[in-house]
Formats: structure tokens, sequence, C-alpha cells
């Protein structure tokens, strides 16, 4: 079947788009599209999208920068003012309507004419206003994406270059001058999927700073603790560093629903069909503010920070966790032909609560089932990988870490794997369970660097 024709199939089956219109001022010739949800965002999307129309002309003519203004049925009064507010604005750019009447708000003002005068192909779609809005019951930013995104595959469909890429991009998120021209050629080297480098906004004030620097040591100390156990998911999972090929697009089904998370997920979909690369060459900045809005996160993260509800917000999973999870990945390795009975009596001597872990999770039963339908050791390895994917290797670490290894403080945490990785240590006072800020950060520049 034609690609043509499996995108069709997929945008009559699975797309949600279908509700929705694509307002837009140009879409032709087109290689790229940026999907921005936003929901209540005006103070900050416009910033975002000032940061991209610094991006080259030959960029933005190849680019198309979509938004989704999204809120559901039941959202706040004043969410769906500021949407109207923000689709009122985009329309003015998109159908070039005269700016001077938001002449009121000068920091708008000059924004919007940012992003006036340059050769931005912008468009929106509005799933906020009566009929349109995103249902209640029905996900959240992950329905937002998805419903950009789809558009998107659509939009790509007859595009005949390599390197067609949906992009995922946030609201709050500022990019660099090079973030679309470094995307486009990663991609023509027939990737599938990758992330951008990233780097939160530092606030100004002394508790945010402390709050986002925390929370992304956090974040980087995941990453640096999988790429020790050599785990095939050892990736960062941000929604606004996301690039992925329209065919890998398809390949998956697409974008889903979560109200939160759906990065995560969408991720783990993504690396059972490929590698997850990582583009150095440029960056985005994602925000540091406090929020609500989703259970978990950054925005829920430096909330809970700044309130203080939690006393251990400097404490990090325990680096023997990894090592177990080092030592089961390479077992596996070894024994892709081993039967279940032989791999569970083998990591036992791993950890008890190993086996115990894979017991639990019916291990025996799917493994038994893999070497039935495996016709190679090739095969046996990819559907181990895909039973054992990041959402399972997170619950080994959180089972391990209710059950035998309780969190352990931040700092202790990070000299124990830089010593158990082999890499040089950042100097920090050892002595002080929670170094000054400026230590942080240091140590925090220093784990920008190696993952």
């Amino acid at each position: 079947m034609k690609k043509s024709s499996l995108i069709d199939d997929y945008l009559q089956n699975y797309s949600v788009s279908k509700k929705w219109k694509l307002i837009a001022n140009d879409t032709d010739n087109i290689c790229q599209v940026v999907v921005i949800p936003a929901f209540a965002e005006q103070e900050l999307l416009f910033p975002t999208l000032a940061s991209l129309a610094k991006n080259s002309s030959s960029s933005l003519e190849k680019s198309l920068i979509l938004c989704v203004i999204n809120n559901k049925e039941n959202s706040p009064v004043e969410v769906i003012e500021n949407n109207l507010q923000t689709i009122e604005c985009l329309d003015a750019l998109v159908e070039k309507k005269s700016l001077k009447k938001f002449e009121y708000d000068k920091e708008l003002y000059h924004l919007l004419n940012d992003v006036s005068g340059a050769k931005m192909k912008l468009g929106y779609i509005n799933a906020s206003s009566p009929g349109y809005e995103i249902p209640s019951n029905t996900g959240g930013v992950g329905m937002a994406r998805k419903i950009g995104m789809d558009v998107a595959l659509g939009l790509l469909k007859n595009n005949a270059e390599s390197g067609t890429v949906i992009i995922s991009l946030d609201a709050d998120t500022l990019v660099q001058e090079n973030y679309l021209s470094v995307i486009h050629d990663y991609f023509i080297s027939d990737v599938k999927t990758a992330i951008v480098a990233y780097e939160h906004q530092m606030p100004v004030d002394y508790m945010h700073q402390a709050a986002i620097c925390c929370y992304e040591i956090f974040l980087r100390y995941w990453v640096l603790g999988l790429k020790y156990a050599r785990s095939p998911w050892a990736f960062h999972s941000i929604g606004s560093t996301i690039s992925v090929s329209a065919k890998t697009y398809l390949a998956v089904r697409g974008m889903n629903k979560r109200e939160a998370g759906e990065d995560f997920y969408f991720l783990n979909k993504l690396a059972k069909v490929g590698n997850i690369n990582y583009i150095k060459d440029t960056c985005v900045y994602p925000s540091a503010r406090s929020s609500t809005r989703v259970p978990f996160g950054t925005g829920k993260r430096i909330q809970r920070f700044l309130a203080g509800v939690c006393k251990e917000e400097y404490c990090l999973y325990d680096p023997q966790i990894f090592s177990v999870l080092a030592d089961w990945l390479q077992l596996m390795n070894n024994m892709f032909l081993g039967c279940e009975e032989d791999i569970l009596m083998k990591t036992e001597r791993i950890h008890p609560q190993l086996k115990t872990f894979l017991i639990e999770n019916n291990f025996s039963l799917i493994w038994s089932k893999i070497r039935r339908t495996a016709k190679d050791e090739k095969t046996l390895a990819r559907h181990f990988h895909d039973w054992f994917d990041g959402f399972r290797t997170l619950k080994m670490i959180n089972y391990f870490t209710r059950e035998v290894y309780p969190q352990i403080n931040m700092f202790a945490a990070l000299a124990m794997i830089f010593t158990m990785s082999g890499m040089s240590k950042v100097n920090f006072c050892k002595e002080e369970k929670i170094p000054q800020l400026s230590e942080q950060m240091g140590i925090l520049r220093y784990l920008r660097m190696i993952t």
C-alpha cells in the first residue's frame, strides 16, 4: 500500500482532527510542522512565536507553525476568555489585519509585530469556542497535541521530499535561531525520532531558581541512571523536545490523548520502532513556572517545591536500583535463548526481589510466549525490550524504591552514580546535605553536558 493510502487510512480511522478546522495563511511547500498546544497561554505563546520568528527566512518558508488553542467544555471562564483573546491575536496575524488594536499592551504589540514581520507560515486550530472544545472526558494536552499532529500529518502527506517532520513544542518554550534549520537538516538522513537538547529558563527569584534546579537535576539523574544500566529507554521525555518523521508518526498511530505524561507514553511507542536520537546543535528553553494544571510534571513539581509540602524534594532513587537494573539487562542479553525457569533462578542471584517483581509481572508466561513466536535471537531481543519497555522499567524502579531501597539524599546519589559510571565528579561540599544553590547550579551545568 502506498504511503499516501496509509495516511488516508489513518486520517479516516484513527485521526481525531476531523471536527476541527485549520486556519492558516499559507501551507504550500512545507516539509515540517511545529505543533504548539495552548491552554490559556496568551502571555507566553507570543514570546515563543517571536523566538521562532528569529529563525531564517528559508527555514520559516518550509515550516508551518500550528497553534492548537484548546480548552474543555467545563474549563473555567477565565481560561476560555484568555483563549479567545489568543485567537483574536492569531487571527490578526494569519489574516494580516492591522495590529493597532493591540497597542494598549505595548509588550504584546511589539511581539505581534515581530511575528508579523517575519516570513512565518502561521496557522491555528480553534478547539476552544462552543461546539469545538475538547470533550471533558477526553484527555488534555495529549488530545491537543494529537489534534495538531494529525492535522500536520495530513498537510505533509503529499510532500515527496525526504525529511518531512512533525515537531512538538510548548507555548511556554523558547527556541534558538537555528531551531528549524537544525531539525530539518537532521531528518534529511531518514531519522525516525529525535529529541532536542533542553535547558529550563532560569527564573529571577531565589526560590524559583532552587525549585527548577532541583527538578532538572532529578530529570537528568533519571537518564544518567538508565544510561549506566545501558537501558534502551535512557532518554528525556519532555513534550517540547520531540520531533518525529511523518512516516514514523503514522507507524505508531499517532499521539495519545492523555491528560499528562503523554510525552512519556508517545516516546515509549516511538522507541519500539526506531532509535531516539539526540539533537545537540540547538536547544529549547521550557518555562520554569509553577502550575497545578496536571497531576505531575514540571509545573506540579515547582508548585510543590515552593509550597514546601514535601520535605524530601532533595531526594533521588538509590543508585543501587540502577545497578540491579544493569545486571538484569545484562543477564537477558546473555540469555535470550534461555528458558524462563533458568532466567528466574539467575535473577534471584542478582536480587531476590527482582525475581519477585518478575513473577508478579507474569514474566514466565510472557517469556514462554515470546520464545514460541520469535524466530531468532534478534527477534527475541526486540520482543523482550518491547515488553520490558520504559513503562515497565519505571515500574521496576518504583517497586525497588518501595520495597528495598528508599530514596536517598540527592547529592549522595549523584556522587555514587558518578563513581559507578567512572565519570569525573563535580566538586561540591559533601559535608553539607544540601549544597549552596551556586554549587547546585554547577552540578546542573555538568549534568547538562553529559545527559
